[in-house]
């Protein structure tokens, strides 16, 4: 029993003393703190912040938190004396009829809204009506003159809906060559897709659904895609667009080729090189009512001036939306968006600490930057791209997090979009100074780098970087941290089960936001500014 007792007090004093080394380390890779950003979380993921969407009444309580935390740490207003970024956006609230009909020499079908189809629009109008528009297979929807691939060629779709499939051909085509493999281009994001279909003048256009090539399932896709949805002002009111966005699901899909006669499998067909679009004989009738709200959202703008160049800055990026108030799911209705994206916007305000109350201060500017309307399309910092507050020649860097690990530190680290520029190698001198592994995406064909803010700042020419943990936990392993990822993503991404728990591990968002932080000082200290690695899409745009 005495024995016994020893050995037990042995094994727990081992435990404390690996738990503390361990703590000891996570505290070695920079002094941001994980303690900081959870309490951050806990209040930006609260009920009380009604899921923080947009024109919700969640906007003025999550920005005027964010920017209080700011001005609290005495960094400055960082658009000509506000703490705010005003975004013109229209909200538009998209009710389609209950069924979509879809009728030719074999039959008639009807879909059922929301179990079988989203349809949606841009376009500022009080109706849409598709009335028996006709409907043609255009593969994947991708016109890519350098890869020598037009799945439109020779084909008028004016007045018709194009079906077309998510992400590329390259997606477990098995060859590497064939686009990138499979790593998803920007060709295979949906928004490409609806981009291409009104450049090409089509009425409508409905992505099939799939959920290893888009790699969500279709909640993610029904949830996203119902309601209201924000898009940023134009001038044309975005009658430029299709009439219909849309998706489908895959099983409503292989009724539609099934009637067709297109059998097996879709992905290999429209794949082929000699793919030709084909006419579905098929007649496709949906309709939309609209509702129509304009107003304007904020981005959360504050700045630390640089000591020799302050007209040069790193941007630090996060955004502080999520999805607001909707269907009650398990009995909860309100996307706290703890992960996506409290997580990100208390790394920023941590890190903003950190060099609020570092004695060395930055030779070149730091801007921190919490942006709206990530999850409604990237669009508030599509707006700061193409209305930058400071110019973007002289922007060094963009430095962006989103969705952080919740799980703890990891050995390892992810670069979204490894190889695109030359913020891969700082990283990578952060990651062997503390014994890191070094990887890209854990799931290339998923698009991720397409999929937040630092894409609009690459688009412009500025060198972006995201980054993430890796799933090899210091404690369970990598099977475990791959298991919680996956978890996560199944069950919680776009869910209300998106919650902060007081269980919650942030010490390995911390060990993101240490490298981060560590960046952005090289950073703003040195007099080079890193460029786009060759056979980057965004080199050209730099120069």
């Amino acid at each position: 029993m005495k024995l016994n007792y020893i050995n037990i007090t042995l094994i727990l004093g081992l435990a404390a003393m690996v738990g503390c080394k361990q703590k000891e380390a996570i505290k070695s890779y920079g002094p941001v703190s994980a303690d900081d950003i959870k309490g951050h979380i806990a209040v930006l993921a609260n009920d009380s912040m009604m899921g923080r969407k947009p024109f919700g009444p969640g906007e003025p309580k999550a920005i005027n938190y964010i920017s209080s935390e700011l001005k609290k740490l005495g960094l400055a207003p960082g658009n000509n004396g506000s703490y705010f970024q005003d975004v013109p956006m229209v909200e538009v609230t998209n009710t389609p009829s209950d069924s979509m009909v879809i009728s030719g020499p074999k039959g008639k079908f009807s879909f059922k809204k929301a179990d079988d189809f989203v349809a949606f629009t841009r376009r500022e109008q009080d109706t849409i009506q598709l009335k028996n528009a006709p409907m043609v297979f255009a593969g994947y929807g991708i016109v890519a003159p350098e890869y020598k691939w037009n799945d439109y060629a020779g084909l008028n779709v004016k007045g018709k809906v194009v079906v077309v499939l998510v992400n590329d051909p390259g997606f477990k085509s098995g060859d590497s060559k064939l686009f990138k493999g499979d790593t998803m281009t920007y060709y295979g994001r949906w928004t490409y897709k609806y981009e291409e279909a009104a450049r090409q003048g089509a009425a409508g256009v409905l992505i099939v659904h799939q959920t290893e090539p888009a790699s969500y399932g279709w909640q993610v896709v029904r949830t996203s895609n119902t309601g209201s949805k924000l898009y940023l002002q134009q001038a044309d009111k975005h009658m430029g667009r299709c009439q219909v966005e849309g998706w489908i699901t895959e099983a409503t899909a292989n009724k539609i080729f099934g009637a067709a006669g297109i059998t097996g499998d879709i992905r290999a067909l429209a794949r082929k090189r000699d793919f030709k679009a084909i006419p579905l004989n098929m007649n496709v009738t949906v309709g939309i009512s609209l509702k129509l709200k304009y107003a304007m959202s904020h981005n959360v703008v504050a700045i630390l001036k640089g000591t020799e160049k302050p007209d040069e800055t790193i941007i630090y990026s996060a955004h502080w939306d999520h999805l607001g108030m909707g269907a009650p799911v398990k009995g909860d209705s309100i996307y706290n968006g703890a992960v996506d994206n409290a997580s990100g916007v208390a790394s920023l305000l941590a890190i903003a600490k950190t060099y609020a109350q570092s004695t060395s201060k930055p030779k070149r500017s730091i801007v921190f930057l919490a942006v709206t309307a990530e999850e409604q399309g990237l669009l508030g910092s599509e707006y700061y791209a193409t209305h930058p507050i400071y110019p973007l020649a002289k922007t060094v860097a963009n430095l962006n997090m989103d969705a952080l690990g919740f799980f703890g530190p990891t050995k390892d680290l992810d670069i979204t979009g490894k190889g695109q520029n030359d913020l891969d190698d700082y990283v990578a001198a952060e990651a062997a100074k503390f014994g890191l592994e070094l990887k890209g995406d854990a799931r290339p064909g998923a698009g991720s780098y397409y999929r937040s803010d630092h894409f609009n700042f690459a688009k412009v020419g500025v060198p972006a970087l995201d980054m993430n943990n890796g799933a090899n936990s210091i404690e369970h392993g990598e099977e475990w941290g791959k298991a919680q990822k996956k978890d996560y993503n199944d069950h919680d991404y776009h869910q209300p089960s998106d919650n902060y728990s007081a269980a919650m591990d942030c010490t390995g968002m911390a060990e993101v936001a240490n490298v981060m932080y560590n960046i952005g000082v090289k950073l703003s200290n040195e007099t080079t500014f890193p460029g786009w690695k060759a056979g980057s899409e965004f080199k050209a745009l730099r120069k």
